[in-house]
């Protein structure tokens, strides 16, 4: 006999504000037991220094978590010139000290080589994986992996702010980029770039796809709201809002039910290769297809439907 699932099998994504201080996973294990849900999962890592956005996927919406992992972001970061640290941010350990002789021109001229297509080499300090481990963990251990550049795109690198703080000289950006973009090696290269060194002392994550600011949530009020007896299945979107990108078609009931059962269906006038949203005659989703060569709309990510 099975045993029976904890929890709720809900289904959705939560915009959660996270805070400082604590890890994406332990902002996802919190988040899971307010909701008492079966099945959780976040969207990309953000790490303890950061906030801000981190789509968070429950249930039947964790199949479709990877579209958002793949979606572009934007960041809000703070670097402190004159300072390099092993990590690449306040977390770390400083590395080197430097005079920091950098005009606000010499500045805006060393980040137009980081618009655009660049090549980066992961920090040692990422989630990325070596031999099934997280460089994190090698770095603190003092193990150095070779890593390979890897291209990522730059869509908008905007100075807000260059200034003398009680801080020290610091510098505020918005960058907007592809996947896989670590911020953190934007600043580290470019306190190189300036002779001086930087590490991150601020990150933000302002947005992931096209997912509404005003819609982000703190654990705080989750909690908050917990206590009160409040329904926080309120705060979720729907679990299509991760692939509204994508064209969309809706089919009927007959050819429904075998679409949810796995098989191929005839649909004709699409290009091959396209992923399609699909919905049945109630606007119910039904999940993602791709279109093959015959024109047949395979299944590849099906919602599964409690009875």
């Amino acid at each position: 006999m099975a045993r029976r699932k904890k929890g709720r099998a809900i289904s959705g994504i939560l915009l959660l504000d996270k805070p400082q201080g604590l890890s994406s996973n332990a902002a996802l294990q919190k988040v899971k037991r307010l909701f008492n849900a079966q099945k959780a999962g976040h969207t990309g890592a953000l790490d303890p220094l950061a906030t801000g956005m981190l789509p968070l996927c429950f249930g039947e919406a964790t199949k479709f978590s990877q579209f958002l992992l793949d979606s572009d972001k934007g960041y809000r970061v703070i670097g402190k010139l004159g300072e390099r640290t092993d990590s690449g941010d306040s977390t770390g350990v400083v590395i080197s000290t430097r005079e920091v002789k950098v005009t606000k021109k010499k500045l805006e001229k060393e980040l137009e080589p980081f618009r655009g297509d660049i090549m980066q080499v992961p920090s040692m300090f990422s989630a990325l994986k070596h031999k099934g481990q997280p460089l994190y963990k090698y770095a603190r251990k003092g193990i150095e992996i070779e890593r390979p550049a890897r291209p990522v795109t730059i869509y908008e690198l905007e100075l807000i702010r260059f200034e003398e703080t009680d801080n020290g000289t610091e510098v505020e950006l918005f960058i907007e980029c592809s996947k896989g973009t670590y911020i953190r090696n934007i600043i580290d290269d470019l306190g190189e770039a300036l002779g001086c060194g930087a590490h991150v002392t601020m990150l933000h994550r302002e947005f992931v796809a096209d997912y509404p600011i005003e819609q982000m949530i703190t654990l705080e009020q989750l909690e908050a709201d917990r206590e009160t007896e409040i329904s926080l299945d309120e705060y979720l979107l729907p679990m299509d809002s991760a692939v509204l990108h994508l064209k969309d078609v809706t089919i009927d009931i007959e050819s429904a039910s075998y679409f949810s059962h796995g098989q191929a269906i005839n649909m004709g006038n699409l290009e091959e290769g396209e992923m399609i949203r699909v919905y049945d005659e109630n606007e119910r989703f039904l999940g993602i297809a791709e279109v093959d060569d015959q024109d047949m709309l395979a299944p590849k990510r099906l919602v599964v439907y409690a009875d």
